[in-house]
């Protein structure tokens, strides 16, 4: 047994062994969670996310200093209406302690899952992303070293930059959405080189987007009343959740957990369908009918994953109900609306995602769903674009190989295979 955390079935309630371990090896079809040793939250005198590093499933840290940091608003708080809106940037902001070069949370997942695998287990990590995650994982392969292998969807190539080069990292986009990349990097991980990074199962991430609940707490002096943040997976969602139990555990930072306000991009919200129907499963005919045609209308598509962790155990729909949440849908005119209004009001620019979930906001004010005197919590999950090129180089990461959707990967294996034996 561990001496700082252990990982708990949630739907069995075994104690399971970490060796990078993603799944229940009883087979339950059920997240694993960690619980750590110490229940109090302490700070450490360290930089970045690694502040929280006794509630991350990691023994060391390494060489950056990404982490989010949350300010009181007065721009968007006034605009608004709202007399406790607290903002958790995560993007890079020097003025506002910003430091995220890739300008997105995704970094505060990659960190942990990085340092995880190399204390757990030997071989390359394969990540699936639609653009913001796979940047992530770049840039702490770009400045640690590590080899990655991420696949993207061809349309998210743009969307590949570091400030550093990334000469440990094979790129393969696929052409089709983020749910065939996701499909065809686990073909990928079928040989025991290669390492799925594991999504929303992977304890590291989970744990890495938690720290924005605790960065918040923290800066705050009490857990929100309300968390707002764009979801594609909900993932984030589920951290949230998680971070705050254990918040409520320590005691000292309130008893209500905070309700979790989720959003989604339309015309592709299959979660917010599902919920809005009381139901605690995704019906793919009825909650995403045309799912690639609705994709490729969306503000965000980074907000799309047509495999979410909704319905299994300590997923989305157990978080929403366990913090009595709501969830929104929103129509792009909203989503750029509320980007200008967040730009004029707070001065940087907010990532697409970040957008759709300051819309869900002004819905919730509107629409009565939330209480002005309340404290919020806004998470932007990423932002400073602009900012971020006045300060860095920006290289963009090609793709090594482009395949069809639905491709088997054994015609590319030889050639990745004999990359990863290179890097090792």
């Amino acid at each position: 047994m561990n001496e700082k955390y252990i990982l708990r079935c949630l739907e069995g309630g075994e104690v399971v062994p970490d060796e990078y371990t993603l799944s229940c090896p009883s087979g339950h079809s059920s997240l694993l969670r960690t619980e750590y040793t110490k229940k109090r939250l302490e700070l450490r005198k360290l930089p970045g996310i690694f502040r929280f590093c006794d509630w991350l499933p990691i023994m060391h840290t390494m060489p950056v200093v990404s982490g989010p940091v949350c300010y009181r608003s007065e721009g968007l708080a006034r605009e608004l209406g709202l007399k406790n809106l607290h903002i958790c940037f995560n993007g890079y902001w020097p003025e506002r302690g910003g430091t995220i070069a890739t300008c997105s949370f995704k970094e505060l997942e990659a960190i942990p899952t990085v340092i995880r695998l190399k204390e757990r287990k030997s071989g390359v990590l394969v990540i699936a992303s639609a653009g913001n995650t796979g940047r992530a994982f770049l840039q702490v392969s770009a400045l640690t070293g590590t080899p990655v292998v991420v696949v993207v969807p061809e349309s998210g190539i743009h969307r590949l930059w570091t400030t550093a080069p990334a000469s440990q990292a094979f790129v393969i986009a696929v052409r089709g959405d983020y749910t065939d990349a996701i499909r065809f990097s686990r073909q990928i991980c079928s040989s025991g080189h290669f390492i799925a990074e594991g999504g929303a199962k992977n304890v590291a991430r989970r744990d890495g987007m938690g720290t924005v609940m605790l960065e918040g707490a923290t800066a705050i002096g009490r857990m929100p009343d309300y968390y707002f943040q764009a979801v594609g997976s909900g993932t984030g969602g589920i951290a949230a959740w998680e971070a705050s139990l254990r918040l409520k555990e320590d005691g000292r930072f309130g008893t209500a957990l905070p309700e979790l306000h989720l959003s989604q991009s339309l015309p592709f919200a299959p979660m917010v369908s599902a919920w809005h129907h009381h139901r605690s499963s995704i019906i793919p005919e009825t909650d995403m009918p045309d799912a690639k045609n609705a994709i490729s209308k969306v503000y965000s598509d980074v907000l799309t994953n047509r495999e979410p962790p909704y319905a299994i155990r300590g997923g989305i729909s157990d978080a929403l109900t366990d913090t009595c949440g709501r969830m929104y849908a929103i129509r792009n005119e909203d989503a750029r609306s509320a980007e200008k209004i967040f730009v004029d009001a707070e001065g940087i620019d907010p990532d697409p995602a970040a957008s759709v979930c300051t819309a869900s906001l002004i819905t919730a004010i509107e629409t009565g769903k939330i209480k002005k005197d309340r404290v919020v919590l806004l998470n932007i999950t990423g932002g400073g674009y602009r900012r971020v090129r006045e300060d860095h180089q920006i290289i963009p990461v090609a793709a090594h190989i482009t395949v069809e959707a639905g491709s088997p990967a054994d015609e590319i294996m030889r050639e990745l295979m004999a990359w990863g034996k290179s890097c090792v």
